[in-house]
């Protein structure tokens, strides 16, 4: 149980560090990170005293963001609580509902650190599960089949929109969500070549 919980807060940081940081600078001190972190074991973490945080702002190990840093402490606790609650967060991610996305990500938003918006739909996809990402093209492939979104598509409303149209198109192909998601990024915009793409996002709309 205890190696669901160390998977999952690496990933967590993964993210948070990869997604607005150059990746290759992730890479090259992932190892740095895990043994900054502890391995990444929450129990670990959750337990240090703020001077452990306050010196890792100053490690050369990792990026020095003390945000993200103290965003990996607040979800190894958040995992820790979604697993008494649920058993892992695997589990949790694994039985919600793809027709109710955006309650998760409410979820998300609410009791994780630094999760919210975006960041929540890039971390459930990063994290394997079928969902749909609301990119800019996206968005404008939305209004371009007549969803009334705003043109961010941030607010309540327009989530429950774009599920809401994301739930029909499924009903009506049979395809996953990250198909859709993928299929509407690309049918609208400008578009990129496959390596391009790769190099940028990681494969992501």
């Amino acid at each position: 149980m205890l190696l669901g919980y160390v998977i999952e807060i690496a990933e967590f940081a993964r993210y948070r560090g990869s997604c607005r940081d150059d990746p290759a600078l992730i890479e090259n001190k992932w190892d740095g990170f895990e043994a900054a972190f502890l391995g990444f074991e929450p129990r670990k973490l959750v337990h240090k005293p703020d001077e452990f945080w306050e010196k890792l702002a100053s490690d050369k190990r990792i990026v020095r963001n003390p945000q993200k840093i103290r965003s990996v402490r607040d979800n190894a606790q958040f995992i820790l609580d979604i697993a008494a609650e649920h058993g892992s967060f695997g589990k949790l991610l694994a039985a919600w509902p793809g027709t109710e996305q955006i309650g998760l990500l409410d979820l998300l938003a609410k009791r994780g650190a630094r999760l919210g918006g975006n960041s929540g739909q890039y971390l459930i996809r990063f994290l394997g599960k079928d969902s749909f990402i609301l990119s800019r093209d996206v968005i404008l492939c939305l209004r371009d089949a007549g969803v009334d979104l705003t043109e961010k598509g941030t607010a309540k409303g327009d989530l429950k929109k774009a599920q809401a149209q994301f739930n029909a198109w499924q009903k009506e192909s049979g395809l996953p969500l990250v198909h859709i998601s993928r299929i509407c990024a690309m049918s609208i915009g400008e578009n990129y070549d496959a390596e391009r793409l790769k190099r940028a996002t990681g494969g992501e709309d």
